[in-house]
């Protein structure tokens, strides 16, 4: 048997349910974290929430940004949407929606189906210390409000 017949693919929703186990553990340096988003009802494990912390002697350096994925339901065979939450002046980021533009960012347009949440949260930091990234001008401090999702407001109810 060959090894192209040997491959197992993991369903979907196993995949996410290995990924959630691993953002729950806390595997890694500490320095990048994710998780379900807690403020959606999602039985199909869409809606992730991410955090970066700012890698030293770059202009990210003290700063915890914060990110939404959306997995759709092709994922992991095609990559989540990925927008930042907390406002960043990044070459591969759209600086008026926070979408981390899948032509500016190599992982998203050259996606294959064992990377991760994880490994695009770990390429974002790396990407945050590149020569053109590290020393770009960050929004002010004070302007870290969370972006209007373009989908809309939440739905909440009001007591």
């Amino acid at each position: 048997m060959s090894s192209e017949e040997a491959k197992v693919v993991v369903p979907r929703n196993f995949r996410l349910l290995e990924e959630l186990e691993r953002g729950e553990k806390g595997i890694g340096d500490g320095t990048v974290s994710y998780g379900m988003d807690d403020d959606v009802d999602d039985i199909y494990m869409q809606s992730w929430t991410g955090t970066i912390l700012g890698p030293h002697n770059t202009a990210y350096e003290g700063k915890i940004f914060q990110l939404k994925l959306f997995c759709g339901k092709e994922y992991p065979e095609s990559p989540p949407s990925v927008r930042f939450q907390t406002r960043i002046n990044m070459a591969c980021v759209n600086p008026e929606t926070g979408v981390v533009e899948p032509s500016l960012f190599p992982m998203l347009i050259n996606w294959r189906r064992e990377y991760t949440m994880e490994d695009i949260l770990v390429k974002l930091k790396k990407e945050m210390m590149t020569s053109h990234n590290r020393k770009l001008a960050q929004p002010p401090e004070g302007t870290e409000e969370a972006r209007v999702d373009p989908k809309g407001p939440a739905k909440c109810c009001v007591m």
